[in-house]
């Protein structure tokens, strides 16, 4: 069961990092994560639930990359997974295993 987190932190031996983060930071003051994924997730209108119908989401922006980077915060602690949409920290939750 993971929980979300919002406006959640990961502190890492080289600072911590959090939403608005690029990869590179992350990478910089957490290191490789044990586990990594990216996929293609569908585009919605601003601030709604709403999927861009097709043709416009194929013509114009079909897809967003997101990266999910997984975190072992060793025993005791739960996991972590970081959640990069456009190259940029979107939300880090908890949980025991990755979702």
């Amino acid at each position: 069961m993971s929980l979300p987190a919002h406006a959640e932190s990961l502190r890492c031996v080289g600072g911590i990092a959090a939403e608005g983060d690029s990869r590179l930071s992350v990478a910089h003051k957490c290191g490789q994560p044990l586990l990594r994924d990216s996929y293609c997730a569908p585009v919605y209108y601003r601030n709604t639930w709403h999927l861009v119908p097709e043709p416009y989401a194929s013509l114009h922006v079909p897809c967003q990359q997101v990266d999910e980077w997984v975190y072992d915060r060793g025993p005791g602690n739960l996991m972590a997974t970081v959640r990069f949409r456009a190259g940029v920290v979107q939300s880090i939750d908890y949980g025991r295993t990755p979702r």
